[in-house]
């Protein structure tokens, strides 16, 4: 299939998927904001608290396009969406060096976490060196799920492979191509090992028989960015509403709910603009 009729039919797609959620393609109805955002923040829980919220106090609905941190930042550049809520730093920084974004701001951050079974087959349950952690698992040959999606997650991960030396391959490595919870079921019931933010597997753990094997680790930290889709590029953005839903987010009322938002007493999320967190950084 040539790119030419693959860009075709990803185009069509996302149009029907606006046309069912009440949107104009051209962007046109400015009542609406379209916002395209990691996997994290809906699987998470945190989308179904902080949009209600902004909806309550402003004349908008936003509509949530659910795709990974790469898809996310295509359909910005592509003029597809209004905003972005996503969490992988130099791609977005090159999405507004590029000219596709603007008024990006710093919202909030958690850490990744390398989870597995409790058989823990490549031996790094306690460890804090994430590198060595992924060298040990290609090195057993132990089962590892890969978002394979592009997202900020699967570009941490790939980072964290070239750290630890290693070109994953091999029948040990299965990339799922999907979004976070389901890359967590998947690996629950293979016993294999993957990366998640914590954020989802805070949600999801109960559910799961895994457990963190190796946290804590600087290279682990995960910031989340919000930027707007530049109005010059494509004029028919509801770019008013993406800067009104960018203002809000880092305001103190919303950094409050973000820093509120917990799971078993356990924070999902740390606010960037958070009194109790100065500098920015677990």
């Amino acid at each position: 299939m040539s790119g030419r009729i693959i860009r075709t039919l990803h185009k069509a797609s996302l149009w029907l998927v606006l046309c069912l959620t009440g949107v104009s393609a051209s962007g046109a109805d400015t009542s609406f904001i379209r916002l395209a955002t990691t996997t994290s923040t809906e699987n998470s829980g945190l989308l179904k608290v902080l949009l209600p919220a902004f909806e309550k106090n402003h004349n908008y609905r936003v509509k949530v396009i659910s795709v990974g941190t790469g898809k996310a930042l295509r359909l910005a550049r592509e003029g597809d969406v209004d905003v972005v809520l996503v969490h992988a730093r130099e791609a977005e920084d090159k999405l507004v060096a590029d000219g596709y974004g603007v008024d990006r701001r710093d919202v909030m951050y958690n850490d990744f976490v390398l989870v597995g079974s409790t058989a823990d087959p490549a031996g790094i349950r306690g460890t804090t060196d994430a590198a060595d952690a992924f060298s040990r698992i290609a090195a057993s040959g132990s089962l590892f799920v890969s978002r394979g999606d592009s997202s900020g997650t699967h570009k941490k991960e790939l980072q964290l492979w070239q750290q630890a030396g290693t070109a994953p391959r091999g029948q040990w490595y299965r990339e799922a191509g999907q979004g976070m919870g389901k890359v967590l079921q998947i690996a629950g019931e293979l016993e294999a090992y993957t990366l998640t933010d914590r954020g989802t597997w805070l949600a999801y753990r109960n559910k799961l028989p895994l457990v963190i094997v190796t946290e804590g680790d600087k290279r682990l930290f995960n910031p989340y960015g919000i930027i707007a889709a530049n109005p010059a590029k494509y004029p028919d953005l509801n770019y008013e509403g993406a800067k009104a839903l960018i203002d809000w987010i880092i305001s103190p009322a919303a950094q409050k709910m973000i820093g509120d938002f917990t799971i078993d007493q356990q924070r999902l999320f740390v606010p960037m603009h958070d009194p109790l967190e100065p500098d920015g950084n677990p």
